[in-house]
C-alpha cells in the first residue's frame, strides 16, 4: 500500500522560508515522477511543483518560480519542497503525489497525472 507523509509545515512570516518533506512507501519511489501541489482556502487545488525519476527534470508554476525548489533522495524515498521568500498568497495546504510515470511532461501539472497523494501539510504565512 503506498503511504505519502508530508512534513515541515508551519506559521511563518512573509519573506520567510520553510523545507517541506514528503517520506513514501510502498512504492518503487525511484521509477516515479512526484510532484507538489497546494490548496488555498476556498480555492481549487493548483500545480506547484514536479520532478523526475532521476531528479533532472523540474517543472514549477510561474507563481514559485524562482522562489521554490522541487528536490528528491531516491535514497532516502523522499521528495523535498523548498520554499522561500514566501507570500500571504502561499498560504494553504502543501500535497505531494506520485505521477503515473516517470519523466516531466507537459501535463505533469495536472492532478489527474498523478496517481498517490499524501493528507497534505499546513503552511500558514502571516504578513
Amino acid at each position: 500500500q503506498v503511504h505519502l507523509v508530508e512534513s515541515g509545515g508551519g506559521l511563518v512570516q512573509a519573506g520567510g522560508s520553510l523545507r517541506l518533506s514528503c517520506a513514501a512507501s510502498g512504492l518503487l519511489f525511484r521509477s516515479f515522477a512526484m510532484g507538489w501541489f497546494r490548496q488555498a482556502p476556498g480555492k481549487e487545488r493548483e500545480f506547484v511543483a514536479a520532478i523526475s525519476w532521476s531528479g533532472m527534470r523540474t517543472s514549477y508554476a510561474d507563481s514559485v518560480k524562482g522562489r521554490f525548489t522541487i528536490s528528491r533522495d531516491n535514497a532516502k524515498n523522499t521528495v523535498y519542497l523548498q520554499v522561500n521568500t514566501l507570500d500571504t498568497e502561499d498560504t494553504g495546504v502543501y500535497y505531494c503525489a506520485v505521477n503515473g510515470g516517470q519523466f516531466v511532461t507537459a501535463d505533469s501539472s495536472s492532478a489527474q497525472r498523478y496517481q498517490y497523494w499524501g493528507q497534505g501539510t499546513q503552511v500558514t504565512v502571516s504578513s
